[in-house]
């Protein structure tokens, strides 16, 4: 079948290529309610080992996740497309790699311009398009046009007393495709303040004291960084509800994307000693207790066999134990805890404990209860899954690296492998590719929080091939026992790079 370009898809689905810029118009009103809601919970640095379902020594009480595990299919080898935290949300929002963007490492820094390009589609704007109310509350960490009174942009050490808090600020989530945003942007960088929409809830207009976790900036006065995973939970209860009173009733597509437990690990007081691993633990539990809400709200509202609700995080977890609202790296461990358990690294490493991340989907009738699948799967296949669930082709430069996992998730029999292959990236660049059984890392040490990239000495092998069924711990390289798997997975790396996609065009 011919691919269509992103103008011949709008044309399909009867939305002129000008609603990118304005709301949509869902002609199919008869059919819209078949189209499940739609419940993407993204963790920020929680690790795999980090639920009690997956991990028996997990010191760490998650019960709300262990209950949507049992009802519905937990994932054993789900990554995220970076093991670090703006390039997954970019993936999981565009379908790509964000290596294909202009950011090849790292992630955004403070007053960064958005990382979404203008023209690129992302799942948001897929579904607003046939008709759904869609909202993104949270975190965000993927760039805004800050606009200042000097009219000079902002560098990521500025603390933004420049910026006019009267005017809107562009190319955030509404920008992107979403109705409705509200948020604090990234906890610990300014403005410390909530936005909603294109605009602060209030006006930041002191500075940060120095005593108080993150970069230095401006902040709303009375700011309090223990208030905000309260928030946005309350906010995204709250938004369930709306859309459900609503009379005339659109899916909706919530992307619930949480700030814990990354730092500032800030949990509430009604949530601290109730784990037994420190700080962290505690507001692991409040992340568990956000997913009840979630849940509960759903049941209330009478709709959760209609709607098709997932659970990530996106990247390992760094292992900090909380204090001053941080800690050293694996400090946690102190513990007894292990956030990667049972996988070597933690977050931003090319190892497993960098991008290996818990992925739960609960959607009744759909899913079968109580499954855990094997299958190799990326967080950036929600596009094309989202696409086949509206029975929607995707257009030929869209979600160029993204596979449809609905026959997955309805546990259908593969005869092969969903995925050709998932491509890795380090918070320090350093690629990787698995396939398989095999991951191959393209040059020596994590590339990332565990150790950077490092040069071979004499004697070495230039990189890292691990067998993760014999090996799942990465203790073994084999890279120059089996050259032949190298030059393989070296070439296909290579494709994906020069080709523009990695999923197969339909």
């Amino acid at each position: 079948m011919m691919s269509l370009n992103r103008r011949d898809f709008l044309r399909t689905i009867g939305v002129g290529a000008s609603s990118f810029l304005m709301p949509s118009v869902f002609a199919a009103a008869d059919s819209r309610k078949e189209y499940p809601n739609i419940i993407f919970i993204l963790a920020d640095d929680m690790g795999y080992g980090d639920l009690a379902c997956q991990n028996p020594e997990s010191k760490i009480p998650t019960p709300n996740l262990d209950r949507l595990a049992a009802e519905g299919m937990r994932f054993t080898d789900a990554h995220s497309p970076s093991a670090v935290c703006s390039p997954t949300r970019y993936g999981i929002l565009t379908g790509r790699y964000c290596w294909r963007s202009r950011l090849k490492s790292g992630v955004l820094r403070p007053w960064d311009k958005p990382l979404i390009e203008p023209d690129r589609l992302t799942v948001a704007q897929l579904l607003k398009d046939v008709g759904y109310h869609t909202a993104c509350i949270g975190k965000w960490h993927l760039g805004w046009e800050w606009p200042t009174r000097d009219g000079k942009p902002l560098n990521n050490k500025s603390a933004g007393s420049s910026v006019d808090f009267t005017k809107a600020i562009g190319g955030g989530p509404t920008a992107a495709g979403f109705d409705y945003y509200f948020g604090d942007d990234v906890p610990n960088y300014p403005p410390y303040c909530f936005i909603e929409n294109d605009r602060t809830v209030g006006m930041p207009s002191v500075m940060k004291p120095q005593s108080m976790f993150g970069n230095a900036g401006v902040m709303l006065e009375g700011w309090k960084l223990d208030a905000v995973m309260p928030a946005i939970t309350r906010k995204a209860v709250e938004f369930i509800k709306t859309r459900v009173r609503d009379p005339q009733v659109k899916p909706f597509f919530l992307y619930f994307a949480l700030t814990a437990p990354h730092t500032p690990i800030a949990p509430a007081k009604e949530f601290q000693g109730k784990s037994q691993a420190g700080a962290y633990g505690d507001y692991v539990f409040q992340v568990d207790h956000a997913v009840g809400q979630i849940l509960r709200a759903v049941e209330r509202a009478g709709i959760a066999n209609n709607t098709l609700l997932i659970f990530t995080s996106d990247n390992g977890s760094p292992g900090r134990d909380g204090t001053n609202m941080s800690g050293p790296l694996n400090s946690v461990r102190k513990y007894e805890h292990n956030p990667s358990r049972p996988w070597r690294g933690i977050k931003a490493d090319a190892w497993e404990g960098g991008h290996r991340i818990p992925f739960l989907a609960r959607w009744p009738g759909h899913i079968p209860a109580g499954c855990a699948s094997s299958e190799l799967i990326c967080q950036i296949d929600f596009m094309a899954t989202v696409a086949a669930i509206l029975g929607k082709e995707l257009p030929a430069d869209a979600g160029q690296d993204s596979y449809n996992l609905l026959g997955v998730l309805k546990e259908r029999a593969l005869k092969t492998p969903l995925r050709e292959a998932v491509v890795h990236h380090s918070g320090g660049g350093l690629f990787c590719i698995r396939q398989g059984k095999w991951k191959l890392i393209m040059g020596l040490g994590p590339g990332g929080f565990s150790g950077g990239i490092r040069k071979p000495k004499p004697g070495e092998p230039e990189g890292q091939l691990y067998d993760l069924k014999a090996d799942p711990a990465e203790e073994w390289n084999l890279y120059e026992r089996h050259s032949e798997i190298v030059q393989k997975l070296s070439a296909l790396l290579e494709r994906y790079k020069k080709s523009g996609r990695s999923a197969p065009e339909s």
